[in-house]
C-alpha cells in the first residue's frame, strides 16, 4: 500500500470569533500501489485539506497516515507534489526553475540534470519557453511547469491537487497523457478533479468525499455498477428484433432459454453500464440527505 488514511479528522478555529469548524470526519481510504486514484467531490468537500493534512502541510487533530506501508524511513524522497495554488519564482526562467528543484530533490551530476529538465520541458509542451521568465508565462504554461517540478525527482507517489485547471483543451491532453504514462511506468497517482471525463479516462480508482466524509473508495468500473440498472437482451424472432431487460444474471439465463425454447435468435447481451458523471449523480442524490 502506498498511502493509508485512517480515522483523520481535521478542525479550523475562526480568527475573529474563536468558534470551531470541524471540515474532515474520520476520514479513512487508501491508495494502492501502481494506481492512478481520482479524489472527487464538489468545493468545499475537503478535498484539499485531506492533502495537504496528508503531506504534513496542515497538522490534524485526530488519525493515521502511513505511506509505502511504513517501510521507508524518508519517505518525502519519493513524493512529487502539485497544489492547487502552486506557487512560482517569476524572475526565473522555466529552466532556472526546474533546475533548482532538481538540486534540491535529486542527486546527479549537471549534464544528467541538464538531460532532465530538458526532457520534462519537452514532454509538458514548453520546450519553446525554457529560456523565459516564469512572469510571461500563461495560467496554464504555469500548471504545466508545476506538474514538471513535482516529477522532476521520478518519484514513487504523485499527488497533485487540480492538475487540469487553467488548461486549455491542448494543455488538458498534454497532461493528461503524462500521467497516462507515468501510471503505465508504475507511478502510483493520486489526484483530484471537478473534470469527471478526465477521470473516466485516466482512472482506475475513486475516492469520493462530501462535507468531510468518505462516501466510496474502491474501483471505479465497481461504482458505475453499482448505480447501473438492466441487462439489455437482444434477439430476433422470425422478422422481428426484441428487446427485454434483465435485472440480474438470473433473469438474463431465463430469457436466453426463453428464447431457446421460442426459436429465436440471440443477438447480444448488453451489460449494464452509466457514465461516471451519471452513476456519481445518482450516488450523491442516495448518499447525501
Amino acid at each position: 500500500m502506498v498511502l493509508e488514511v485512517k480515522h483523520l479528522r481535521k478542525t479550523f478555529r475562526d480568527p475573529l470569533t474563536l468558534k470551531s469548524r470541524q471540515v474532515l470526519y474520520d476520514v479513512s481510504f487508501h491508495v494502492p500501489e501502481k494506481t492512478i486514484t481520482a479524489f472527487l467531490g464538489g468545493n468545499g468537500a475537503g478535498k484539499t485539506t485531506t492533502m495537504k493534512c496528508i503531506l504534513g502541510l496542515l497538522k490534524h487533530e485526530s488519525g493515521d497516515i502511513s505511506f509505502f506501508d511504513n517501510k521507508e524511513e524518508d519517505f518525502r524522497k519519493h513524493i512529487g507534489y502539485l497544489p492547487e495554488r502552486p506557487y512560482f519564482y517569476e524572475y526565473l526562467t522555466g529552466v532556472e526553475f526546474l533546475t533548482f528543484y532538481g538540486q534540491l530533490s535529486m542527486d546527479v551530476s549537471k549534464q544528467k540534470l541538464k538531460e532532465r529538465v530538458e526532457f520534462l520541458l519537452e514532454r509538458v509542451g514548453l520546450a519553446h519557453a525554457g529560456n523565459k521568465l516564469l512572469r510571461s508565462y500563461s495560467k496554464g504554461m504555469l500548471q504545466r511547469v508545476g506538474l514538471a517540478q513535482a516529477i522532476i525527482h521520478d518519484p514513487r507517489f504523485l499527488i497533485l491537487d487540480e492538475p487540469m485547471s487553467g488548461l486549455d483543451p491542448d494543455g488538458r491532453h498534454q497532461v493528461a497523457e503524462l500521467i497516462r504514462e507515468l501510471g503505465q511506468k508504475g507511478t502510483t497517482i493520486f489526484f483530484s478533479s471537478h473534470l469527471i471525463d478526465d477521470i473516466e479516462r485516466l482512472c482506475n480508482r475513486l475516492v469520493v468525499i462530501n462535507t468531510g466524509k468518505i462516501l466510496y473508495d474502491g474501483e471505479i468500473r465497481d461504482f458505475i455498477k453499482a448505480d447501473a440498472k438492466d441487462f439489455e437482451v437482444i434477439y430476433r424472432k422470425e422478422t422481428q428484433l426484441l428487446k427485454e431487460k434483465a435485472s440480474s444474471i438470473t433473469e438474463v439465463m431465463n430469457c436466453l432459454r426463453k428464447i431457446e425454447q421460442e426459436k429465436g435468435t440471440l443477438i447480444s447481451v448488453i451489460e449494464p453500464r452509466l457514465g461516471l458523471e451519471e452513476a456519481y449523480n445518482q450516488f450523491r442524490q442516495r448518499a447525501v440527505p
